[in-house]
């Protein structure tokens, strides 16, 4: 029942975020935003959830784990609810922020609570596969109900339906997770604004850069912000007796290979489901009912992938399952970017989802995995928060970068070359599968 609970913040999350991706054409059109304006939206939730994850992860440890999640429950749900009554693209943003404050304190503590459940390294990588399966299924009701409550209701609904969820998790963990207590420490508040600023200032000088250009003063701004602030980060984190990261935990290989990819991972999977939507509504003249439906397949992989995920790393060994999965999933890729369909479903984009879905299921698990199987008492909340800041920093960054680059390819203000965009996702990829690769043989 623990597990159960802690599992809805996972599915929540993913759901959500799973809805607001299938209805970005519609809100798009109801808000009268533009492309960039659009990726403003999904970036600014990013950008907030991977700034302050690390934070997260540090409140978690610090003042207990369940009530930190209930806290980061609270402020998400009612975030997600005042999304649905935004009557523009400034309120809608503003939402967005406050649901990525919510799910950076929600997250961590839940993983938190999940690691304190499961002690061994063998659990571990079991739960992390329930974990991955309950993501997927997230997703698989998400592109179902985001098609469904979009065509039937508008995109405002998107931000009603996963409140109930919401309410009856937050319930069974009260209900069923023990009090866990705090560790005595301090919050390295600097560290947490400089993260934030740096990944802010990243994201917004490539989102600025798809409708000015990588030259224009704002981009270049914008992303020597965010550079210096990640460097001052570093320096930070160096000198503070309370880090909100401690350095040496990348003395680690298996920590530091594992938040590689996982950074990787982030901006192909945010940037897929922020793009493939689309793909599909404008170029591919699907509603966003067939959409959702379509991409059942995808979302019923990524379930069946994460289950499986356990069971490869115990055949192979976990160093060669990452290589492993990450090669099926840059397949998926590529097959995606030279799929021939140009209008409808295809059999032969069905091949492309499920190779897809079968390598995000298996890549992310294991990824999160290796992250996480050696944590030390006291670490749970930093390891697990610094794994799903790198996969939110990799969305946030990712996205900005992938749109940047797939609206300047399209050459017509306010479009988006997909084809330009999927090879993008595909080089992620082969970057992860040479990080993973070099990792294994040493």
């Amino acid at each position: 029942m623990a597990m159960a609970g802690l599992a809805s913040a996972m599915f929540l999350v993913i759901l959500d975020a799973a809805m607001v991706n299938l209805a970005g054409s519609r809100i798009r059109q109801g808000l009268g935003l533009t492309a960039a304006e659009l990726t403003a939206v999904v970036d600014s939730y990013l950008v907030t959830f991977a700034g302050l994850l690390l934070l997260g992860g540090r409140l978690a440890d610090v003042l207990g784990a369940r009530k930190v999640f209930l806290a980061g429950m609270a402020a998400y749900l009612a975030a997600t609810a005042f999304c649905a009554l935004a009557t523009g693209g400034g309120m809608l943003i503003a939402g967005r922020i406050g649901q990525g404050i919510g799910a950076a304190v929600l997250m961590p503590a839940a993983l938190s609570l999940v690691l304190g459940l499961y002690p061994s390294p063998a659990e571990r990588t079991r739960a992390m596969g329930v974990w991955g399966a309950v993501a997927g299924a997230g997703s698989l009701a998400g592109v179902f109900l985001g098609g469904t409550l979009t065509e039937l209701l508008g995109w405002q609904a998107v931000f009603v339906a996963p409140v109930p969820f919401g309410v009856v998790g937050a319930l069974v963990v009260w209900r069923a997770v023990a009090p866990v207590p705090g560790r005595p420490g301090r919050f390295d508040a600097l560290g947490a604004v400089t993260i934030t600023v740096g990944i802010s200032g990243l994201a917004l000088g490539m989102v600025s850069a798809s409708d000015a250009g990588w030259t224009a003063l704002g981009t270049i701004i914008g992303l020597a912000a965010g550079l210096v602030s990640l460097a001052a980060f570093v320096v930070v984190e160096r000198r503070s007796a309370r880090p909100l990261v401690p350095l040496g935990v990348f003395r680690r290989k298996p920590v530091v290979t594992a938040n590689l990819v996982m950074v990787l991972i982030g901006g192909t999977l945010t940037s897929l489901f922020f793009f493939l939507p689309q793909y599909q509504q404008d170029a591919l003249g699907m509603s966003p009912l067939a959409t959702g439906m379509t991409q059942l397949p995808l979302a019923v992989m990524i379930i069946v992938g994460s289950v499986l995920a356990p069971m490869l790393a115990k055949r192979v060994g976990p160093g060669r399952a990452l290589p492993t999965a990450l090669t099926v999933l840059l397949a998926g890729f590529l097959w995606l970017a030279w799929d021939p369909t140009t209008s409808g479903f295809s059999a032969s984009l069905l091949g492309a989802f499920l190779l897809i879905g079968t390598g995000l299921g298996l890549g992310a698990v294991n990824a999160t995995a290796m992250a996480v199987r050696d944590s030390a008492d006291g670490e749970a909340g930093l390891l697990s928060g610094l794994v799903n800041a790198a996969q939110q920093l990799g969305g946030a960054v990712g996205l900005a970068a992938l749109a940047g680059i797939a609206i300047g390819a399209a050459g017509t203000h306010g479009d988006i070359s997909f084809t330009t965009a999927f090879l993008g996702e595909a080089a992620f990829v082969v970057i992860a599968l040479a990080v993973s690769l070099v990792s294994a043989k040493r």
